[in-house]
């Protein structure tokens, strides 16, 4: 197949091939960069917040007016809690992984320290949490019950010990050597660090904000006495829907006069946090499926229009010994200039984008593989919408060209 004759006739028709190429590359240059966002976002969505999210739920615990005796109001909870048939363990806390809201704060090497070494989100953590989270010890200890304090919402303290996320001691420390080492958390006094668990999340995990210290938790032995509070509860596997149940009724039966809130089990929590990045997926799911059917729609358009104009020298072609694959092959070629042309200004137009995206708006540089998959999509898709107003050219027959003389 001769490339001259093609360019020769694109540039007698240069208007809509250059409407065509301009479209490839736009669509190209979205449709790339929005494969990266929502891979990036489900990404997001499919980290492990470091919990046994299957067997455990949460739920917001207040008491009518201001009783005197929280701390036995909530140990009572708990120990009726811990009773109840298919629990493993329960807890209290002031917040948990992807809650979206709780405790922050800066932690450094030395009391003389100016700049922080690390950002961490804080969970009060009590001699059951270990177990009522799920989370793997990977060194050292957990608290024991003695070590426990009391905290109250305007208490002001260091704790003595704290138990890390491994992403937090490597945040502190180079090698991730954090046990046994202290930390501070305000110039008053250190704390030392007694155990390393693998990972748990923050409550922060869906905010731009908590982005960079997605894994940095610290726990303290601290039993949060607040009215306003969180109880979290772990199952044995399948009786989570059961419990659940009993644990409200069981709480009502010990004290009335309560508010239950947001009880519901972590998968719930999980899919709230995460809402608005399913949403965006999906807008930019349906943006590159209308974009890449219009781009397709106008394709097979310019494409019909051109073996309209064209039909005598199509007749003329066959007439003179051209077989129908040739005129197939023909249209198939010259669509792939336009369509790789187009490619290319798309490829310099979406890495750009991305450029831009990842300096104003700090996203994460898209992967040429992305580029790649888009512009192959962009490609086959432009091959096959030629496809069917080329049989029909391949399919004048010789005739059409005595008939046009």
């Amino acid at each position: 197949m001769e490339i001259l004759p093609i360019l020769s006739a694109l540039r007698r028709n240069k208007a809509g091939a250059l409407l065509i190429g301009v479209q490839i590359a736009l669509t190209l240059a979205i449709v790339c960069n929005s494969l990266s966002v929502v891979e990036q976002r489900v990404e997001r969505m499919r980290r492990p917040s470091g919990i046994d999210e299957t067997n455990i739920f949460t739920l917001d615990n207040r008491w009518v007016g201001q009783p005197a005796d929280l701390k036995a109001r909530i140990d009572g909870d708990l120990a009726a809690l811990r009773a109840l048939p298919g629990v493993v363990d329960a807890s209290s806390t002031n917040s948990f992984p992807l809650r979206g809201g709780g405790w922050s704060n800066v932690l450094m090497l030395t009391a003389e320290q100016k700049q922080p070494t690390a950002h961490t989100a804080i969970y009060f953590g009590d001699a059951h949490t270990l177990a009522a989270w799920g989370m793997r010890l990977v060194s050292g200890r957990w608290f024991t019950a003695d070590e426990i304090k009391e905290f109250k919402v305007n208490d002001i303290g260091v704790p003595a010990i704290a138990v890390i996320t491994r992403a937090l001691a490597r945040s502190m420390f180079a090698n991730g050597d954090a046990l046994g080492k202290n930390i501070y958390m305000n110039p008053a006094g250190p704390t030392r660090i007694v155990g390393i668990v693998d990972r748990v999340q923050t409550p922060f995990a869906a905010s731009s904000w908590g982005e960079s210290f997605i894994e940095n938790s610290m726990f303290v032995p601290y039993e949060y006495v607040n009215n306003g509070l969180v109880y979290v509860v772990r199952t044995r596997p399948g009786q989570l829907v059961a419990v659940m149940r009993a644990a409200e009724n069981k709480l009502f039966a010990i004290d009335s006069e309560r508010v239950v809130g947001k009880l519901q089990p972590f998968a719930a929590t999980r899919a709230h946090v995460y809402r608005a990045y399913r949403a965006l997926s999906l807008i930019l799911g349906t943006v590159c499926g209308l974009l890449l059917t219009v781009t397709a729609f106008g394709i097979v358009g310019l494409t019909t229009y051109w073996v309209t104009q064209r039909r005598r020298q199509i007749g003329v072609r066959r007439a003179l010994g051209a077989r129908r694959v040739d005129i197939l092959r023909y249209f198939q070629t010259e669509n792939l200039l336009i369509a790789g042309a187009g490619a290319l200004l798309g490829i310099g137009l979406g890495l750009a984008l991305n450029l831009w995206l990842a300096t104003s708006l700090e996203m994460a540089r898209m992967s040429l593989g992305y580029v790649t998959a888009g512009a192959t999509i962009v490609l086959v898709l432009s091959q096959a919408a030629v496809l069917l107003p080329a049989l029909r050219a391949a399919a004048i027959p010789p005739a059409i060209a005595i008939r046009s003389a």
